[in-house]
């Protein structure tokens, strides 16, 4: 990196005032900040609020957090897809197997998104803005990992364009671009997205015989079919199976307990807001158990324990990563426990009452990022009231 650091010092002055590349300042300035902390600094005299963190601390927190989920998704992939043609191997094969499928869904994540970042940075004018280091991974993560590699890419440059850039950059965007980037795979290319094939890696790999009668249905599948939750050897999974995670889903959203170690360096840095884990998680158990109590016969998802539908593929995950977005959150405390109660239940509900959508803690954040300003707007005004009732006593 010394190396990169020392060049990248060579060539400055060619973007400087006066030099050839005079105009392309704010593309390199740019790739200078994502690469390396500049030695920039508040005055030390006036009225400056100092702190250790920035942007990118943040977001590198925020990636640190999510190793734990990149590297569990690595081995269940291989794990999957050596299940899917009836071979036991090591974790090193699994891990080398789902290493060279996702890493290429990283590198064109990132490719894609920081495309059209580079491309605004210079119309712009301004340096880049690192809100993508965190929005790069988390598009591989929530996506099957067959999903064509194009696909990605469209995906990224159009949850960057239309729900980033549009409204103003980072800071400025009213949804989750990771979600947004997900959506439109889901709407746009359904068969890429849904179904029994997609999320074991490799089975349709030439070089490879699948086992006979193995399905690659993930457990919601099954639920939403009435079928008992089961392997794609027939095999029945245990609330143990969800929690660790060795079962079908997208990249990053099996292993309940990789989640929880990321969630646990997230609430110990003081990077996401644990209110709203919390009572993400408590919404979700509070409409699983009205289900159970209802029964619904012929509805399997209806009968599945509460607890096992707070570990079932996305819901952690999405509580955790993605309902804890600063930006596109509630701001206001109270109004940090509505939403996240709101997700939590909307997620549950959608998922039991349409199996088209099983995943529904996608669409449940959506709609609550597009509803969080109301939320912050309507307790910031009760609060009002009652400071106003409390003059007038």
């Amino acid at each position: 990196m010394k190396v990169l650091k020392n060049y990248l010092h060579k060539v400055k002055p060619n973007f400087e005032k006066g030099g050839k590349y005079e105009k392309y300042m704010s593309v390199f300035e740019s790739f200078e900040t994502f690469l390396f902390v500049l030695g920039n600094v508040t005055p030390k005299k006036g009225a400056h609020i100092r702190d250790a963190i920035d942007l990118k601390r943040t977001m590198i927190v925020v990636v640190i957090a999510l190793i734990p989920t990149l590297l569990f998704g690595m081995w269940n992939t291989g794990y999957q897809h050596y299940l899917s043609v009836g071979q036991t191997v090591g974790i090193a094969e699994n891990l080398l197997y789902g290493a060279i499928k996702i890493v290429p869904l990283i590198a064109v994540s990132y490719i894609a998104g920081l495309g059209v970042e580079f491309i605004f940075v210079y119309f712009k004018g301004k340096e880049i803005e690192e809100g993508f280091l965190v929005s790069g991974l988390l598009i591989p993560l929530v996506v099957p990992v067959d999903v064509p590699l194009w696909m990605v890419a469209v995906a990224t440059a159009l949850a960057v364009l239309v729900g980033k850039e549009a409204f103003g950059g980072t800071g400025m965007n009213i949804v989750n671009p990771a979600l947004l980037s997900r959506a439109i795979l889901f709407f746009a290319y359904p068969s890429k997205m849904s179904g029994d094939k997609i999320w074991i890696g490799g089975l349709e790999d030439k070089g490879h015989e699948i086992v006979n009668g193995f399905s690659g249905a993930t457990v919601l599948g099954n639920l939403a079919a009435n079928v008992a939750p089961q392997d794609g050897l027939k095999h029945a999974y245990s609330t143990l199976d969800f929690f660790i995670g060795w079962i079908p889903g997208s990249v990053g959203e099996t292993s309940t307990l990789a989640i929880l170690i990321g969630a646990a360096i997230l609430i110990y840095t003081g990077i996401a807001n644990w209110k709203i884990m919390v009572s993400g998680v408590i919404g979700g158990a509070v409409i699983g158990l009205l289900f159970n109590h209802l029964g619904g016969a012929g509805n399997m998802l209806m009968q599945t324990p509460w607890y096992d539908h707070l570990m079932l593929v996305g819901f952690a995950f999405g509580i955790v990563f993605m309902a804890t977005d600063p930006v596109t959150a509630a701001q206001t405390e109270r109004g940090k426990w509505i939403y996240g109660f709101l997700i939590g239940f909307l997620a549950i509900m959608i998922r039991v009452l349409n199996p088209a959508y099983p995943e529904g803690v996608m669409l449940a954040i959506l709609l609550m990022n597009v509803f969080s300003p109301l939320i912050d707007y309507i307790v910031v005004q009760g609060n009002i009231r009652r400071r106003l009732k409390r003059l007038k006593a």
